[in-house]
């Protein structure tokens, strides 16, 4: 936790009590008397205390924002991540009876917040020090989380694995093989090595090195430059 200046006022009675709660588990508690940042400050104070994953719901995206910026600034070091409805426009099935006209359902999805949603989800599968900020409508119909493990493909310097069976399981995972459009959820294969665009990060790639049947080496790059990192 990243605070320039310390807790006032009536904040470390509440942080307190609000730790000890949590430690005792008390299932609901509710915090009075801040608002704003304050209250953000007050929070952020807890979750650094308890030292586990925590969500912060809010009640849309506007405020949801708001609260992932100062969450930013509060842990620089953490996985602070968005999870919001990915949807800029959304229109359901319509009937208008008086002009017999049915409307068909119409969307557009924001490809920049799929990509967090899906940081937000491997985040919580690899690391204990996450943060996330999503709104109440975001939880729903976003599937079982055993399909979700079973879409995942983990990597090891020295695991036995082949170029089809690295090919076949991201196809499996619906990435698409393109050696010459190369942008996120694609890959394209160049003699032993199979370059991987995560669908989860907009600025890194994953270069993977095989010999035999065997990963040699794993490295991410710049997709944009081919730097490695």
């Amino acid at each position: 936790l990243y605070q320039p200046y310390p807790p006032a006022g009536d904040q470390p009675q509440a942080i307190a009590k609000l730790v000890e709660g949590l430690q005792d588990g008390e299932v609901f508690q509710t915090l009075l008397g801040v608002t704003g940042s304050g209250k953000t400050f007050t929070m952020a104070n807890v979750i650094a205390q308890m030292g586990r994953p925590a969500i912060v719901f809010a009640p849309n995206k506007t405020l949801a924002a708001q609260l992932y910026s100062e969450f930013r600034e509060f842990f620089p070091k953490n996985a602070v991540e968005y999870f919001v409805s990915y949807y800029d426009y959304y229109q359901p099935e319509a009937y208008v009876p008086q002009r017999d006209l049915f409307i068909e359902k119409d969307s557009a999805i924001n490809e920049h917040i799929e990509q967090m949603r899906l940081s937000c989800t491997k985040s919580l599968m690899e690391r204990r020090d996450v943060v996330i900020v999503a709104t109440v409508s975001a939880i729903y119909g976003i599937g079982e989380p055993e399909s979700y493990h079973r879409m995942v493909m983990t990597l090891r310097t020295g695991a036995r694995m082949g170029q089809r069976d690295v090919i076949a399981q991201l196809i499996r995972m619906q990435y698409q093989r393109n050696d010459q459009d190369f942008s996120r959820g694609k890959f394209r294969v160049r003699g032993d090595t199979i370059d991987v665009f995560p669908a989860e990060h907009s600025e890194l790639a994953i270069r993977i090195e095989l010999f035999d049947d065997e990963i040699e080496t794993l490295q991410l790059f710049d997709p944009l430059t081919g730097r490695v990192k």
